[in-house]
């Protein structure tokens, strides 16, 4: 599988952050619009057993991946430094993945330095009921929604590991300006996610294989053999919808599922050179069986720590 980076572009504010499991959801519906369903099935063949035609990254500032979520003893330790302004530095420039990890966090940028700031505001929305020609109460008590901006001149990275066998990369191309032409996540309708992919390159990362990775989207690493004792990570549960026109269906609503976030630090049972770890996720929708999620997760791997791995 080849791993590529894509560089994004955002043009209006976000209702939905930029994650790899919810783009890889879209994307799937737009290879269903694109190239027909019966393709899109055949893509998704093996998914949950091992066999991913594409695994998205979570979408990084331009030229940074996440700090590693490892303990702090990991780390060269600063005592000049205040303990508030070091646990906001979780940027880490990708020129630094060729230092010691533990000078990693030294070098990391915090959301302003890196260019990540991002202005939350609330949207406020109406509902009008036709026969009294106001708002009111119930379902059409007025509401606000959040909404995010980005500076005009941020940037993001997105990384894809492809299997060109089964889908090519003039074809994901597509389908990825597609989803920026039309909007992403939630109220796309209304011009909300809209962005430009300004170049798609063949990425690799310096070290190739290992032992210990750090994963670049949420994943779901239960049954991988991880060793507990040498694996740190936060949790999070996604409590999923449909997209599409299945969001109108009987139930919209999928099973919440427990992952970890983007930054996982894990120590598997062996080495390993694959370009991602994780798992497909079925068995979610109470109204359409074929559905599935991405647990899997791109990974980099990481150099050993002196005195063993993390």
């Amino acid at each position: 599988m080849q791993t590529y980076r894509l560089t994004i572009e955002p043009q209006t504010a976000f209702g939905t952050p930029l994650v790899g499991d919810t783009l890889f959801g879209q994307l799937c519906w737009t290879l269903h619009y694109q190239l027909g369903n019966d393709a899109l099935e055949s893509l998704l063949e093996g998914y949950t057993t091992g066999s991913p035609f594409i695994v998205l990254s979570d979408a990084f500032p331009k030229g940074y991946v996440p700090l590693p979520a490892l303990p702090s003893r990991t780390w060269d330790q600063d005592d000049k430094t205040d303990i508030k302004v070091l646990k906001k530095r979780r940027w880490l420039p990708l020129d630094a993945l060729d230092t010691p990890l533990p000078a990693w966090q030294q070098s990391a940028k915090n959301d302003r330095d890196a260019n990540a700031g991002a202005l939350h505001t609330m949207q406020h929305h109406n509902t009008i009921n036709r026969s009294t020609g106001t708002t009111g109460t119930g379902m059409f008590a007025p509401f606000t929604q959040p909404q995010t901006w980005y500076h005009q001149k941020s940037g993001f990275h997105l990384y894809a590991v492809l299997d060109e066998s089964r889908l090519d990369k003039e074809t994901l191309m597509a389908a990825i300006r597609s989803i920026g032409q039309s909007g992403y996540g939630r109220d796309a309708g209304t011009g909300l996610g809209k962005f430009s992919m300004t170049a798609m390159e063949p990425w690799q990362w310096q070290r190739q294989s290992g032992t210990t990775c750090m994963t670049l989207a949420s994943c779901a690493p239960q049954s991988l053999g991880i060793v507990p004792a040498k694996s740190y990570y936060q949790t999070q549960v996604r409590f999923g919808r449909h997209g599409d026109v299945a969001a109108k269906g009987k139930n919209p609503f999928k099973r919440p599922l427990l992952m970890t976030k983007a930054g996982a630090g894990f120590t598997l049972p062996q080495e390993q050179d694959t370009p991602w770890i994780g798992q497909g996720i079925g068995n979610l929708s109470f109204y359409d069986a074929r559905t599935v999620h991405q647990g899997y997760a791109p990974v980099i791997y990481l150099p050993a720590i002196e005195g063993g791995s993390v």
